[in-house]
């Protein structure tokens, strides 16, 4: 029971053994430092949300909100964004009155605007008063980002045939509201 094994081989590729060339997909040959600090800065947000953005995480996580996907303090760029639905390219931030007039957040509108995001800001007192509005507003400017693709055949729909009255934003938006107060 004392018999000596014979020693292992060395680990495949992809197990410990380092590679010269670089998969696609597999992230940069040279990681930025940076970015380690904004993951974990990000991280960090994540733990420590606001009572608004916590509200609304919960209304806008798990496709939940008519089926988009959004994430939570994302790095993006230089910055940081509350919520972020890449599929219609939208950031979502939430601010507390710190925030009014602020020049830090128009370069951070500007930069996001560059890289074609469109932002929609809320005070943490309409998120946390109307919810119900907030997420109206949101999914209004997801429809107009990301429109079906027979509508975008056809163009904007006509509301002489009842389809531009708004009546399914503010129930889907309702819904989301009503499952979140259910919490």
């Amino acid at each position: 029971m004392t018999a000596k094994r014979a020693p292992s081989p060395s680990p495949l590729v992809g197990e410990g053994a380092s590679r010269l060339r670089r998969e696609a997909g597999e992230g940069p040959l040279v990681k930025d430092p940076s970015s380690d600090v904004k993951t974990s800065r990000a991280r960090e947000l994540r733990s420590r949300m606001t009572d608004a953005e916590r509200k609304l995480w919960f209304a806008l996580r798990d496709r939940r909100f008519a089926n988009f996907k959004f994430r939570r303090q994302v790095p993006l760029g230089p910055f940081i964004a509350d919520f972020v639905c890449y599929d219609a390219r939208l950031v979502v931030e939430v601010d507390g009155g710190q925030h009014a007039e602020s020049q830090s957040d128009q370069r951070r509108d500007q930069w996001f605007a560059a890289n074609d995001f469109v932002v929609r800001r809320f005070w943490n007192n309409d998120v946390l008063k109307n919810l119900e509005g907030v997420l109206i507003s949101i999914l209004e400017t997801l429809h107009a980002q990301t429109p079906h693709p027979d509508r975008a055949k056809r163009g904007r729909p006509s509301p002489a045939r009842g389809e531009g009255d708004g009546a399914n934003v503010a129930a889907t938006a309702k819904a989301a509201a009503a499952k979140d107060e259910e919490r």
